[in-house]
């Protein structure tokens, strides 16, 4: 394998190419290459000497090393292991890391980051198709990050980003909000990747909270398979959605929709039209 000239990330797809690597469609390689990026996500994750991170697809270790030299230590968790000697080399001058060729999505993060002493914080480059996945694997887990930094897809960011009850909102938005506070730091142009995607990404942070933003006093588990089987028939009625979903027991469709008008809704609403808050109401009143 040719030697990498790791200080300048603009050369990663002459070297990929000389090597003989190829691109696997199936883990939805984009490899980031443009370095003003690379810093920006470095600087929006807010990484410090004292923070462990967990970066997850570090690819070649572009924005690998800008971690390394930051943090305490970085966890690179890589599923091709082909990968894994291009990350080898790119990170041979640091101590401060450790790589672990794994799917993230059959990996036990508890095991993972069994050592972890001190705040650690999560980074990633996501391939598009596993985003929705991988985010609500690493919320639900509940590690005790301090913070998510992801690049994805820039209509999934805004879709995070997006306010429950929104148009543009979706059962992820009701995730991501219960759990963090987001902020789009940037949006990336297909230009910035080798090879590159066909549509533009976006930086997203999310800083957890320390409780949710609303009413505490629900079950979390029920909430939030009300809020996806809510989304997964989104063109029909709220009432109609849960019915169908078996979500409620026994309810019929007539009395989940007096269950939707005890809480101050219409029959015919639809789940994209409520908010945190009334979704909580909803579920307190279905299982009363």
């Amino acid at each position: 394998m040719p030697g990498i000239d790791y200080g300048n990330s603009a050369n990663t797809g002459a070297y990929l190419r000389k090597s003989g690597f190829r691109v696997k469609k199936n883990y939805g390689q984009n490899f980031l290459t443009d370095e003003t990026v690379l810093t920006d996500i470095a600087d929006a994750s807010g990484v410090t000497a004292r923070d462990t991170v967990l970066e997850i697809g570090p690819g070649t270790g572009n924005l690998t090393r800008l971690l390394a030299a930051r943090a305490k230590k970085v966890i690179a968790v890589e599923v091709d292991s082909e990968l894994i000697p291009y990350l080898t080399v790119a990170l041979e001058h640091f101590d401060n890391t450790e790589i672990i060729n794994t799917d993230i999505m059959q990996a036990d993060l508890s095991e993972i980051l069994s050592d972890v002493d001190g705040d650690f914080l999560v980074v990633a480059n996501l391939p598009y198709y596993i985003t929705t996945p991988v985010v609500t694997k690493l919320l639900e887990a509940d590690l005790g990050a301090r913070s998510f930094t992801f690049m994805v897809q820039k209509e999934v960011a805004e879709r995070m980003a997006a306010a429950p009850g929104s148009r543009d909102c979706g059962a992820i938005s009701y995730f991501v909000a219960w759990r963090t506070e987001a902020e789009i730091v940037r949006t990336v142009p297909a230009a910035a990747f080798y090879p590159p995607p066909k549509v533009d990404s976006a930086v997203i942070h999310l800083t957890m909270r320390e409780h949710p933003p609303v009413n505490e006093n629900v079950d979390e588990t029920r909430l939030f398979s009300i809020i996806k089987s809510a989304f997964a028939l989104r063109r029909k009625t709220l009432a109609n959605a849960l019915a169908s979903a078996g979500v409620c027991g026994d309810m019929t469709k007539d009395e989940i929709g007096d269950a939707i008008e005890k809480a101050g809704l219409s029959r015919t609403v639809r789940g994209e039209r409520l908010t945190l808050d009334d979704f909580c109401g909803l579920v307190n009143i279905i299982d009363a």
